[in-house]
């Protein structure tokens, strides 16, 4: 992943962050830019065709933040259709920034398998509400602000929409960007290129 990041946050958290939720999927071809917005509290866009993702955050946005999400059922009858918001309880910075690179990620990811990306908006809020509720204990609030059950958001699985998608390796792709550092291990009582016998008793 080509990260960069012009925001106060730091920069090594949040790549870690997005290293960590991309995977298992392949983004050695991705290129993330996370900065401030010019207005709004938070945006997000991706290009398909440099395959580039903006993650743009507010300034002044207060948290814990309440986040309009589309992962609700959609309802309809004869005339008209609709969906209730359910607002997620976005803890920091991070995890709004988190969220926004995900629902990014997951159009990029609907491109990469080959699908239409267009009118993928609630997966790819499911998609991204489900890290922030099973890593970091977020909680979805219906509009009178009482929890919602699991099953009333949870109910797809937004991995076999992009199953064709390209997967990394166990290593390498998912820590890529992050160098290994030589940690100096010292151990007393042995001596090199020398062997100790077993006293026979």
């Amino acid at each position: 992943m080509d990260f960069t990041n012009s925001t106060d946050l730091d920069s090594v958290r949040l790549q870690r962050l997005f290293v960590r939720h991309a995977g298992p999927y392949r983004h050695d071809k991705l290129a993330v830019r996370v900065r401030h917005s010019r207005g709004a509290d938070f945006s997000g866009t991706c290009f398909y065709a440099h395959a580039r993702i903006y993650v743009n955050l507010g300034r002044e946005n207060a948290y814990p933040y309440l986040l309009g999400t589309q992962v609700a059922k959609s309802q309809s009858n004869r005339t008209h259709w609709w969906r209730e918001t359910y607002r997620l309880v976005v803890a920091d910075a991070y995890q709004l920034a988190l969220f926004v690179f995900l629902h990014e990620f997951y159009h990029y990811l609907v491109k990469q398998s080959g699908r239409s990306p267009r009118r993928k908006e609630a997966l790819c809020d499911r998609f991204a509400a489900r890290a922030l509720v099973d890593y970091y204990g977020a909680r979805l609030l219906d509009s009178r602000g009482r929890p919602v059950a699991r099953s009333r958001w949870d109910f797809q699985d937004v991995h076999a929409l992009v199953a064709a998608a390209p997967r990394a390796g166990r290593q390498g792709e998912l820590f890529a960007g992050f160098q290994p550092r030589a940690i100096p291990v010292t151990i007393r009582g042995a001596q090199t290129g020398t062997r100790r016998k077993l006293q026979q008793r």
